[in-house]
């Protein structure tokens, strides 16, 4: 449950929408995994696009140089392209009706403040950070581990960097 939700969360969960929140949250899930699948074209443009200087720095810059200039590169591109995804993901798998019907019973209880939350930007937000975090974490393997440059140019590249 994202941090913004985590009284709505304990307020529900006490008053028997356990479920429902689970739901809720793989719900999330499910879209942030359906737009994640946009983000290859918008890569492989930021590739096309990178400088030799930029090439350079990666190659010489530190564990995850290569994630840095892709997050920095891509980031507006993909939030622009992954929100309608995201929303249309939330939509069909149920998410903002059951956000809505949460939120109503959570308004309703006595004593608890409203909530404000956007369920599609958090998505948006959470699938790039983990899009990130796996990119980063697949370059550290490739720098560091000869056996995951499986490509004739990674070994090349690598090897010539000694």
């Amino acid at each position: 449950m994202p941090s913004q939700l985590q009284q709505f969360d304990q307020v529900l969960r006490m008053v028997g929408y356990g479920p429902q929140l689970d739901a809720f949250v793989v719900s999330m899930n499910r879209g942030a995994e359906q737009a994640t699948a946009l983000a290859k074209p918008i890569f492989l443009d930021a590739i096309k696009d990178m400088s030799f200087e930029d090439a350079k720095g990666i190659l010489e810059g530190g564990d995850t140089a290569a994630t840095e200039y892709f997050q920095e590169k891509t980031t507006d591109k993909l939030s622009e392209m992954f929100r309608p995804q995201v929303e249309a993901a939330l939509n069909q798998v149920g998410v903002t009706k059951q956000y809505r019907e949460l939120i109503g019973r959570y308004d309703s209880l006595p004593f608890v403040g409203s909530v404000a939350f956007d369920p599609d930007q958090y998505v948006v937000d959470h699938s790039l950070k983990g899009l990130f975090h796996v990119v980063a974490e697949e370059e550290r393997k490739i720098r560091t581990d000869p056996g995951a440059r499986v490509t004739e140019l990674l070994q090349e590249v690598f090897n010539s960097k000694k």
